[in-house]
């Protein structure tokens, strides 16, 4: 096996494993909202364009979740002090609670699934982790981010 497909299991996995985790909860909380929290929660304060941009959606749809997410109290809206005609968005403690809640409402619909696992696999598991969280951190954090860092 190559390390792209190796890279592509870990994908397709990751992918299987949130889906099955979420219909396990039987929470009908759109899987966009989650993502949104956790990008505010991951990224701080940012302008819908941005958002929409990081989650992958339409800037007309992320307008629209965030409205919602607004209502729920999940999220503030503000202008952006820079643009009047542009929105920042961030998440609030409600909102950063009710994703605390979700994560913890996976864990526990997962958590089943692993308890056969050896030390060794625990161990693999852990080790794993860290290194695609140390990836996500130098991604975050790379040239991309500063060049548009230095832009504001």
């Amino acid at each position: 096996m190559t390390h792209d497909q190796d890279i592509e299991t870990l994908i397709v996995a990751a992918h299987a494993l949130t889906r099955v985790a979420a219909l396990e909860t039987a929470n009908e909380t759109p899987s966009a909202q989650w993502r949104t929290l956790t990008i505010l929660r991951d990224n701080g304060a940012l302008r819908i364009g941005e958002l929409a941009r990081l989650s992958r959606v339409t800037q007309p749809g992320m307008t629209r979740l965030v409205g919602q997410m607004a209502e729920h109290g999940l999220v503030v809206k503000a202008t952006d002090a820079a643009d009047s005609r542009a929105t920042v968005v961030e998440v609030t403690p409600l909102g950063l609670e009710a994703l605390h809640t979700w994560l913890l409402q996976l864990t526990a619909a997962l958590s089943p699934h692993f308890e056969d696992l050896r030390p060794e696999e625990w161990d693999a598991l852990r080790t794993t982790a860290s290194v695609l969280m140390r990836k996500l951190d130098r991604t975050r954090t790379g040239p991309a981010v500063a060049t548009a860092e230095s832009a504001r």
